[in-house]
């Protein structure tokens, strides 16, 4: 097994971060389509597009990416969708 010296976990931790990057920016590019109450994985995580839990909703939730104060944002538990900023799912955690 091959050790890493520090210039490859220098490079390897620069490609890692770079590829996060660039990936939640073609997230939010690529979600245009509005996520379907029918859709299996909202049925399984029971996404709402208006909440019925107080003081929760996707635009409070860690997922939500995209312009602050937007109606339909992208979702990191639905990739190439976009969620009503008003709208819930079971996976829904308090932005820290």
């Amino acid at each position: 097994m091959k050790n890493l010296d520090r210039r490859d976990f220098l490079k390897l931790s620069g490609t890692t971060l770079i590829g996060m990057t660039l990936g939640g920016v073609a997230l939010r590019a690529n979600a245009q389509e509005k996520l379907e109450l029918d859709d299996p994985t909202a049925v399984a995580l029971k996404y709402t597009h208006n909440s019925e839990v107080e003081g929760a909703n996707c635009a409070n939730c860690m997922y939500i990416q995209g312009e602050e104060g937007a109606e339909w944002r992208p979702c990191g538990i639905f990739p190439g969708k976009v969620v009503a900023a008003d709208g819930w799912c079971s996976a829904w955690m308090k932005k820290g």
